[in-house]
């Protein structure tokens, strides 16, 4: 038991100050549990903005180019992504347990290319998202797919675990071949994914892009997609964080890249610090030694 001869009164009351209520950057977020916003803060960070980088392909499409080796190919940019987004495999038996990296966990799956890819199910139980120390997890969503009621309900059981445990649900959506990528589908589609749970959504960059983000009322992270040339690639994330998205989630257009850790380097400095695209290709230029592809 302590000496109580030996303590000091109490004294530091600060009662010239009231204490302070922190405010949460995470649009959307205030309200949740602090398990879960602590989760999403290793995300998005001070300012609300993240890069992900996802690596995630190989679950339904084996060894995607510039994904044959995870290890050699992915582990190297990390330190400059805010968080990573792949399968509890790739995490277990690739990604170095020293990583600080906010954790997205594939949790949705089933069909290979080779099938229905909408045919998906819930893919793990939450309780190993909690073993890996997953930030959150992701699902794919499909709005308007031949199985768009059964993604929905991987999505809505996940989102019902997670509360349980504090670890917040992304929702992908995955627009299939019938679907324009317009303002209208993809604000259906984003806004369908937070109505029924989800504490935050990647979706495709649009025209009208504003609309979309403005109507979503948690964080909208914009998917990268297919490769394109690194000027197009940085303006249209440059686009996207102007309208609203709280970052970008990029795979092809930077592991794919002939500087994969130069592309990495302009996009967080694209999303954090304001850069340009213009300036961005620059960077990039300069720090690959003069690749332009």
């Amino acid at each position: 038991m302590a000496d109580l001869d030996g303590n000091l009164d109490a004294r530091s009351y600060g009662l010239d100050r009231p204490q302070e209520s922190h405010g949460f950057p995470v649009k959307g977020a205030g309200q949740l549990d602090f398990g879960m916003r602590h989760r999403l803060a290793r995300i998005f960070g001070g300012d609300g903005r993240t890069v992900m980088l996802a690596f995630d392909h190989g679950y339904f499409q084996g060894p995607t180019s510039g994904l044959e080796r995870v290890d050699l190919s992915i582990v190297p940019l990390a330190p400059y992504a805010d968080a990573l987004m792949a399968t509890r495999g790739i995490i277990r038996s690739v990604i170095p347990a020293t990583c600080d990296n906010a954790l997205v966990l594939r949790a949705s799956g089933g069909p290979s290319v080779l099938k229905e890819l909408s045919d998906e199910r819930v893919a793990m139980d939450m309780t190993d998202a909690v073993r890996i120390d997953a930030a959150a997890v992701a699902v794919q969503v499909f709005i308007g797919g031949e199985h768009e009621t059964q993604s929905i309900a991987n999505m809505t059981s996940l989102v019902d675990a997670g509360y349980g445990v504090g670890i917040p649900v992304l929702g992908v959506t995955a627009v299939g071949r019938d679907m324009v990528r317009d303002a209208r589908y993809l604000g259906l589609a984003t806004r369908m994914i937070a109505e029924l749970g989800a504490q935050l959504v990647k979706t495709y960059h649009c025209e009208e892009f504003e609309k979309v983000t403005a109507a979503c009322p948690v964080p909208v992270i914009m998917a990268g997609g297919k490769k394109l040339p690194i000027l197009d690639a940085l303006t249209m994330a440059r686009r996207a964080v102007d309208e609203g998205a709280a970052g970008v989630d990029m795979g092809r257009n930077i592991f794919q890249r002939r500087a994969p850790e130069a592309m990495v380097q302009v996009v967080r400095a694209l999303v954090h610090d304001g850069l340009s695209a213009a300036d961005g290709l620059a960077m990039y230029r300069d720090l690959s030694g003069g690749q332009d592809d």
